[in-house]
Protein backbone atom coordinates (compact mmCIF):
# COMPACT_ATOMS: atom_id res chain seq x y z
CA UNK A 1 0.00 0.00 0.00
CA UNK A 2 0.66 3.74 -0.60
CA UNK A 3 2.26 4.87 2.28
CA UNK A 4 2.80 8.59 2.90
CA UNK A 5 3.51 11.10 5.74
CA UNK A 6 1.23 14.80 6.68
CA UNK A 7 3.58 17.89 6.62
CA UNK A 8 2.44 18.93 9.94
CA UNK A 9 3.98 16.26 11.58
CA UNK A 10 7.44 16.51 9.97
CA UNK A 11 7.02 20.40 9.81
CA UNK A 12 4.79 21.88 12.26
CA UNK A 13 2.43 24.68 11.81
CA UNK A 14 4.32 27.50 10.90
CA UNK A 15 5.92 26.23 7.46
CA UNK A 16 9.38 26.24 9.14
CA UNK A 17 10.08 23.48 6.89
CA UNK A 18 9.94 23.03 2.66
CA UNK A 19 8.08 20.81 0.72
CA UNK A 20 11.44 19.90 -0.41
CA UNK A 21 12.93 19.13 2.65
CA UNK A 22 10.02 17.52 3.49
CA UNK A 23 10.27 15.09 0.18
CA UNK A 24 14.04 14.52 1.10
CA UNK A 25 12.41 13.34 4.42
CA UNK A 26 10.51 10.86 2.68
CA UNK A 27 13.03 9.57 1.02
CA UNK A 28 15.03 8.89 3.94
CA UNK A 29 12.74 7.43 5.75
CA UNK A 30 11.27 4.65 2.94
CA UNK A 31 8.20 6.31 2.57
CA UNK A 32 5.96 6.49 -0.97
CA UNK A 33 4.52 9.60 -0.14
CA UNK A 34 3.82 13.02 1.39
CA UNK A 35 0.98 14.96 1.87
CA UNK A 36 1.90 18.76 1.79
CA UNK A 37 -0.65 21.50 3.59
CA UNK A 38 -2.02 24.55 2.17
CA UNK A 39 -1.37 27.85 4.13
CA UNK A 40 1.43 26.92 5.88
CA UNK A 41 4.05 24.51 3.46
CA UNK A 42 2.10 25.89 0.58
CA UNK A 43 1.76 29.56 0.37
CA UNK A 44 -2.39 29.52 -0.73
CA UNK A 45 -0.64 31.80 -3.28
CA UNK A 46 1.33 30.08 -4.98
CA UNK A 47 1.91 30.15 -8.55
CA UNK A 48 1.89 27.12 -11.33
CA UNK A 49 5.66 27.30 -11.97
CA UNK A 50 6.30 26.74 -8.04
CA UNK A 51 4.17 23.85 -8.13
CA UNK A 52 5.74 22.39 -10.95
CA UNK A 53 8.89 22.33 -9.76
CA UNK A 54 7.74 20.99 -6.38
CA UNK A 55 5.82 17.99 -8.62
CA UNK A 56 8.93 17.54 -10.65
CA UNK A 57 11.54 17.24 -7.36
CA UNK A 58 9.20 14.86 -5.90
CA UNK A 59 8.74 12.84 -9.41
CA UNK A 60 13.19 12.44 -9.42
CA UNK A 61 12.73 11.23 -5.77
CA UNK A 62 10.46 8.37 -6.69
CA UNK A 63 7.91 10.32 -4.32
CA UNK A 64 4.07 11.23 -4.62
CA UNK A 65 2.22 13.71 -3.75
CA UNK A 66 -1.49 12.03 -4.21
CA UNK A 67 -3.12 14.58 -1.44
CA UNK A 68 -3.25 17.56 0.01
CA UNK A 69 -4.68 19.10 3.29
CA UNK A 70 -5.34 22.09 4.83
CA UNK A 71 -6.65 23.87 8.36
CA UNK A 72 -7.97 26.72 6.68
CA UNK A 73 -11.86 25.43 7.49
CA UNK A 74 -11.47 25.95 10.83
CA UNK A 75 -11.36 29.64 10.52
CA UNK A 76 -13.67 30.17 7.55
CA UNK A 77 -16.08 27.39 6.62
CA UNK A 78 -18.10 25.77 4.30
CA UNK A 79 -21.34 25.48 6.50
CA UNK A 80 -21.43 29.56 7.75
CA UNK A 81 -24.56 31.22 8.30
CA UNK A 82 -22.49 33.80 7.32
CA UNK A 83 -23.14 34.23 3.44
CA UNK A 84 -19.83 36.13 3.00
CA UNK A 85 -18.00 33.50 4.88
CA UNK A 86 -19.08 30.82 3.32
CA UNK A 87 -18.32 32.93 -0.21
CA UNK A 88 -15.01 32.67 1.09
CA UNK A 89 -14.64 29.16 1.82
CA UNK A 90 -15.81 28.31 -1.80
CA UNK A 91 -12.88 30.73 -3.30
CA UNK A 92 -10.68 29.34 -1.24
CA UNK A 93 -11.68 25.75 -2.31
CA UNK A 94 -11.32 26.28 -6.20
CA UNK A 95 -8.01 27.93 -5.45
CA UNK A 96 -7.12 24.33 -3.28
CA UNK A 97 -8.33 22.66 -6.34
CA UNK A 98 -6.08 24.55 -8.45
CA UNK A 99 -3.04 24.18 -6.38
CA UNK A 100 -3.64 20.43 -6.24
CA UNK A 101 -4.20 19.76 -10.35
CA UNK A 102 -1.29 21.74 -10.39
CA UNK A 103 0.67 20.13 -8.64
CA UNK A 104 -0.70 16.28 -9.52
CA UNK A 105 -2.52 15.58 -6.42
CA UNK A 106 -5.56 13.73 -7.13
CA UNK A 107 -7.27 14.37 -3.72
CA UNK A 108 -7.65 17.00 -1.32
CA UNK A 109 -8.73 17.27 2.31
CA UNK A 110 -12.30 19.33 3.30
CA UNK A 111 -13.66 20.06 6.27
CA UNK A 112 -17.23 19.83 5.36
CA UNK A 113 -17.92 22.18 8.05
CA UNK A 114 -18.94 22.02 11.84
CA UNK A 115 -22.08 22.53 13.92
CA UNK A 116 -19.54 24.15 16.91
CA UNK A 117 -15.87 23.97 17.39
CA UNK A 118 -14.52 23.45 20.72
CA UNK A 119 -11.52 24.38 20.99
CA UNK A 120 -12.21 27.89 18.92
CA UNK A 121 -15.02 29.43 21.58
CA UNK A 122 -15.28 32.69 19.59
CA UNK A 123 -16.20 30.50 16.53
CA UNK A 124 -20.18 30.73 15.55
CA UNK A 125 -22.80 27.63 16.61
CA UNK A 126 -24.39 26.79 13.81
CA UNK A 127 -27.26 24.47 13.78
CA UNK A 128 -27.12 20.52 12.64
CA UNK A 129 -29.79 21.59 9.98
CA UNK A 130 -28.49 24.81 8.66
CA UNK A 131 -24.66 22.95 8.54
CA UNK A 132 -26.21 20.25 6.17
CA UNK A 133 -27.91 23.08 3.83
CA UNK A 134 -24.65 25.28 3.92
CA UNK A 135 -22.09 22.34 3.29
CA UNK A 136 -24.34 20.92 0.81
CA UNK A 137 -24.54 24.21 -1.24
CA UNK A 138 -21.16 24.91 -1.16
CA UNK A 139 -19.89 21.18 -2.34
CA UNK A 140 -22.38 21.86 -4.98
CA UNK A 141 -20.73 24.99 -6.01
CA UNK A 142 -17.40 23.50 -5.45
CA UNK A 143 -18.13 19.85 -7.14
CA UNK A 144 -17.74 21.91 -11.36
CA UNK A 145 -14.44 22.82 -10.58
CA UNK A 146 -13.18 19.61 -8.93
CA UNK A 147 -14.45 17.82 -12.34
CA UNK A 148 -13.10 20.37 -14.66
CA UNK A 149 -9.86 19.48 -12.43
CA UNK A 150 -9.69 15.97 -12.28
CA UNK A 151 -9.27 16.25 -8.39
CA UNK A 152 -11.22 14.58 -5.70
CA UNK A 153 -13.04 16.76 -3.46
CA UNK A 154 -12.46 14.04 0.01
CA UNK A 155 -14.67 15.08 3.38
CA UNK A 156 -12.89 14.54 6.36
CA UNK A 157 -14.51 12.95 9.85
CA UNK A 158 -13.53 15.77 12.23
CA UNK A 159 -14.30 16.92 15.62
CA UNK A 160 -16.96 19.42 14.16
CA UNK A 161 -20.41 17.93 15.80
CA UNK A 162 -21.40 17.37 12.26
CA UNK A 163 -21.92 13.92 9.78
CA UNK A 164 -21.09 11.61 12.30
CA UNK A 165 -21.70 7.97 11.36
CA UNK A 166 -21.20 5.79 8.87
CA UNK A 167 -24.61 5.79 7.84
CA UNK A 168 -25.02 9.74 8.13
CA UNK A 169 -22.06 9.77 6.05
CA UNK A 170 -22.86 7.79 2.87
CA UNK A 171 -26.58 9.78 2.94
CA UNK A 172 -24.48 12.64 2.84
CA UNK A 173 -22.28 12.02 0.16
CA UNK A 174 -25.21 9.72 -2.18
CA UNK A 175 -26.80 13.32 -2.37
CA UNK A 176 -24.07 14.57 -4.83
CA UNK A 177 -24.15 13.07 -8.44
CA UNK A 178 -20.30 13.22 -8.75
CA UNK A 179 -17.62 10.80 -8.34
CA UNK A 180 -15.47 13.05 -7.07
CA UNK A 181 -16.52 13.48 -3.89
CA UNK A 182 -16.12 10.92 -0.96
CA UNK A 183 -14.65 11.37 2.78
CA UNK A 184 -10.86 11.60 4.04
CA UNK A 185 -11.35 8.68 6.43
CA UNK A 186 -9.71 9.31 9.66
CA UNK A 187 -9.47 6.13 11.15
CA UNK A 188 -8.84 7.89 15.09
CA UNK A 189 -11.37 10.54 14.81
CA UNK A 190 -14.21 8.16 14.60
CA UNK A 191 -12.97 6.03 17.56
CA UNK A 192 -14.77 8.18 19.53
CA UNK A 193 -18.40 7.28 17.81
CA UNK A 194 -18.10 3.91 16.81
CA UNK A 195 -15.30 1.04 15.34
CA UNK A 196 -12.97 2.55 12.19
CA UNK A 197 -13.68 -1.07 9.90
CA UNK A 198 -17.31 -0.32 9.85
CA UNK A 199 -17.07 2.50 7.95
CA UNK A 200 -15.18 1.06 5.93
CA UNK A 201 -17.46 -1.66 5.60
CA UNK A 202 -20.29 0.43 4.75
CA UNK A 203 -18.62 3.41 2.78
CA UNK A 204 -16.52 1.24 0.98
CA UNK A 205 -13.81 1.89 -2.38
CA UNK A 206 -16.40 4.20 -3.45
CA UNK A 207 -16.65 6.98 -1.29
CA UNK A 208 -13.18 6.49 0.43
CA UNK A 209 -10.61 8.86 -1.43
CA UNK A 210 -7.95 8.51 1.29
CA UNK A 211 -7.05 7.72 4.49
CA UNK A 212 -5.48 9.03 7.79
CA UNK A 213 -3.60 6.84 10.24
CA UNK A 214 -3.85 7.95 13.27
CA UNK A 215 -4.54 6.60 16.90
CA UNK A 216 -7.06 7.66 20.05
CA UNK A 217 -6.96 7.03 23.69
CA UNK A 218 -10.18 6.89 25.18
CA UNK A 219 -9.09 9.33 28.36
CA UNK A 220 -10.15 12.52 30.01
CA UNK A 221 -13.59 12.13 28.95
CA UNK A 222 -11.92 12.48 25.21
CA UNK A 223 -12.46 16.52 25.93
CA UNK A 224 -10.83 18.89 23.66
CA UNK A 225 -8.16 17.17 21.88
CA UNK A 226 -6.99 15.02 24.08
CA UNK A 227 -6.33 11.46 23.95
CA UNK A 228 -4.33 11.22 19.97
CA UNK A 229 -1.07 10.97 21.78
CA UNK A 230 2.34 10.53 19.96
CA UNK A 231 1.95 6.86 19.47
CA UNK A 232 0.43 5.75 16.65
CA UNK A 233 0.38 2.03 17.84
CA UNK A 234 -1.06 3.37 21.16
CA UNK A 235 -5.43 3.43 21.19
CA UNK A 236 -8.43 1.88 20.43
CA UNK A 237 -7.93 1.38 16.87
CA UNK A 238 -7.47 -2.12 15.71
CA UNK A 239 -5.55 -2.13 13.15
CA UNK A 240 -6.06 -6.22 12.06
CA UNK A 241 -9.60 -5.60 11.74
CA UNK A 242 -8.80 -2.60 9.74
CA UNK A 243 -6.65 -4.00 7.51
CA UNK A 244 -9.01 -6.87 6.86
CA UNK A 245 -11.56 -4.60 5.94
CA UNK A 246 -9.49 -2.36 3.42
CA UNK A 247 -8.76 -5.88 1.65
CA UNK A 248 -12.32 -6.69 1.69
CA UNK A 249 -12.97 -3.84 -0.19
CA UNK A 250 -9.82 -3.59 -2.24
CA UNK A 251 -8.91 -0.43 -0.93
CA UNK A 252 -5.32 0.83 -2.93
CA UNK A 253 -5.42 4.85 -1.72
CA UNK A 254 -3.29 6.86 0.03
CA UNK A 255 -2.36 5.36 4.20
CA UNK A 256 -0.81 8.99 5.45
CA UNK A 257 -0.11 9.14 9.37
CA UNK A 258 -1.08 12.31 10.65
CA UNK A 259 0.09 11.76 14.20
CA UNK A 260 0.30 15.55 15.22
CA UNK A 261 1.27 15.74 19.19
CA UNK A 262 -1.90 17.26 19.72
CA UNK A 263 -0.72 17.22 23.83
CA UNK A 264 1.91 19.29 23.51
CA UNK A 265 -0.18 22.03 22.21
CA UNK A 266 -0.20 25.47 22.75
CA UNK A 267 3.68 24.98 23.37
CA UNK A 268 4.78 23.17 20.65
CA UNK A 269 6.98 25.49 18.54
CA UNK A 270 9.25 24.46 16.87
CA UNK A 271 8.28 20.93 14.26
CA UNK A 272 9.06 17.68 15.66
CA UNK A 273 11.53 15.33 13.45
CA UNK A 274 11.93 12.83 16.16
CA UNK A 275 8.19 12.16 15.79
CA UNK A 276 8.36 12.44 12.26
CA UNK A 277 10.56 9.59 12.15
CA UNK A 278 9.38 7.15 14.73
CA UNK A 279 6.00 7.76 12.92
CA UNK A 280 7.11 6.79 9.53
CA UNK A 281 8.91 3.83 11.17
CA UNK A 282 5.20 2.17 13.02
CA UNK A 283 3.46 3.37 9.37
CA UNK A 284 5.66 1.33 7.62
CA UNK A 285 5.86 -1.45 10.10
CA UNK A 286 2.00 -1.97 10.34
CA UNK A 287 0.83 -1.68 6.88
Amino acid sequence: MYKALNYWVYGGFTGEKTAYEFIDFAVENKLDGVELTVCDCLNPEIFEDECRKIAAYAKEKGVGIRTLASGFYWGCSLSADDEAERARAVEFGKKYLQIANWIGAETILVIPGATRVAWEPDRPVVSYKNAWINSTKSITELLPVAERLNVNIALENVWNRFILSPMEWKFFLGQFDSDRIGIYFDVANCCIYGRPQDYVEILGKKYIKAIHIKNFEETDCAGGLHGFGDDILKGEVDFDALKAALTAIGYDGPLTAEMIPFCRLPDMVLPDEALAKVTAEKLNSLF
